[in-house]
């Protein structure tokens, strides 16, 4: 994700526990280690990063590396299951799915989950496989929401004030061969930008799930693409690193491209009272 108080890009190595800070400048680049896992992360109103780990939820200080505070608890009862990927809704809640974490049985035990400040936690949409591809449009009405095993891509009407979601539609269903869908971002035009991450593409559909085009990647698993710079122009995409690959093929690298549309500047976590 991009911080725009920062110029710089926040993200995550789930295989190795690390949160990563990259400035955009080319200054800077810092990695800590995280205990419990590090699984999506968020910006807050205070500066601070809201941290998704197997788990749990908490606030995370980018200045020292250091876990500040535990906001919630999430599915611990449930060692077949951890977090996976989270972003912040315009309502300043944190949205944070889970995903079955069991390679040879993926079965639909995972639940997309919201998360206040106060550590409310309330699940919101159950029987999921592998919770992934958040994404809210401009005014903050639409929230887009995939399954990575399902494979599908579903739209939602979503209240920006409250987080109360309604009408459920299904906008695509994929295969490997045309690209699961793994995190995605939104354009300012209302397109819906899919990391195919079993098809080495970028999936751009438009908001009633026609596919625009599907952009060839340098590498076979792009898993989440990210608007960022200024003018939220450059477009930033991350992707997996399979095993046993060469060591000088490219994949598990970070890509930047210039956008042919500016992305939607993303909300912040409200954590003021903390």
């Amino acid at each position: 994700m991009y911080d725009d108080r920062r110029n710089c890009l926040f993200l995550v190595d789930i295989g190795r526990s690390t949160v990563h800070r990259i400035d955009l400048a080319g200054a800077d680049h810092v990695e800590w280690s995280v205990e419990n896992g590090a699984c999506s992360l968020g910006l807050t109103q205070s500066g601070r990063l809201v941290l998704a780990q197997r788990d749990r939820v908490v606030l995370f200080d980018p200045e020292n590396g250091a876990i500040v505070r535990q906001v919630a608890v999430v599915e611990a009862e449930r060692p077949d299951t951890r977090l996976n990927d989270g972003k912040v809704g315009p309502d300043g809640a944190f949205w944070v799915g889970t995903m079955h974490d069991v390679v040879a049985d993926r079965r639909p035990v995972a639940s997309l989950y919201r998360v206040t400040a106060e550590g409310t936690v309330e699940r919101k949409v159950p029987d999921v496989i592998c919770s992934n591809g958040l994404a809210w449009s401009a005014d903050g009405t639409v929230l887009f929401h995939s399954d990575s095993r399902g494979p599908w891509i579903d739209r939602w009407q979503f209240d920006p004030q409250t987080g109360a979601m309604s009408g459920r539609r299904r906008l695509a269903t994929l295969d490997d061969g045309s690209g699961r869908p793994d995190g995605a971002a939104i354009d300012v035009e209302g397109n819906y930008w899919s990391a195919g991450v079993s098809a080495g593409v970028l999936n751009r559909f438009d908001p009633e799930g026609g596919l625009i085009e599907a952009h060839p990647f340098p590498v076979t698993a792009p898993t989440m693409p990210c608007f960022a710079g200024p003018e939220l122009r450059t477009l930033f995409v991350t992707s997996l690193r399979p095993e046993g690959i060469a060591e000088d093929s490219p994949a598990g690298g970070i890509f930047a491209t210039r956008s042919p549309v500016a992305g939607v500047p993303i909300r912040r976590f409200d954590d003021r009272r903390l």
